[in-house]
């Protein structure tokens, strides 16, 4: 069922890591603490396969600071 669900909701956004980061957002966002968890992902995935959510895109990607080697002396 959820397979459906994931493969329907594939074919409105491409990006599979995108469809991803849409569905965990909004299900942090949608979900109540009386219902299971399950049941308000597969909420979202519907959603997302009639076409809401969709019209998001991702920002840009902030390049990380460069970390520093460790320079280990090793002990005499």
């Amino acid at each position: 069922m959820r397979s459906e669900l994931v493969y329907s909701a594939g074919l409105q956004v491409k990006n599979r890591f995108l469809l991803s980061t849409i569905v965990i957002h909004a299900v942090r966002r949608l979900h109540i603490d009386s219902t299971r968890t399950e049941d308000t992902a597969n909420s979202v995935f519907s959603e997302v396969a009639r076409g809401r959510y969709v019209d998001v895109t991702m920002g840009p990607v902030a390049r990380p600071v460069p970390i520093e080697p460790v320079l280990a002396i090793p002990a005499a």
